[in-house]
């Protein structure tokens, strides 16, 4: 009777000891600014398909070619990392990537390749 007491205490505590795996991220609710925060405003570029004779863009997941509409305006030029869409006379271009700019490179001092004949080595 008494081992079957202890049985149970043990069997009781080690089910309120459940081990938790440390790696896992922990369990938060995004809120709700966060995640309007992280959803731009207006249409996604989402994908672009160039292949001799089409090109195809997903818009917030509708798949678009170009000449057809998006809403009320029409595809008008795709390239591999932007489309631009037209309504009337104003345009309107959805990048691929939105958070990447582009930096021209500046060259450094013109130096010759490390090794080259005629250098000495030591």
């Amino acid at each position: 009777m008494i081992a079957l007491g202890m049985l149970l205490a043990s069997a009781q505590g080690a089910a309120q000891n459940v081990l938790v795996d440390p790696t896992r991220p922990p369990m938060m609710a995004p809120s709700p600014q966060a995640s309007a925060a992280a959803e731009p405003p207006g249409p996604q570029l989402q994908s672009v398909l160039i292949s001799r004779g089409r090109r195809i863009v997903v818009i917030n997941g509708k798949p678009v070619a170009l000449g057809e509409k998006f809403g009320d305006e029409t595809l008008v030029r795709v390239s591999e990392t932007e489309a631009v869409l037209k309504r009337g006379a104003e345009m309107r271009v959805l990048k691929l990537y939105p958070s990447v700019e582009k930096k021209p490179v500046r060259p450094s001092a013109a130096r010759g390749p490390r090794g080259a004949k005629g250098e000495n080595r030591r």
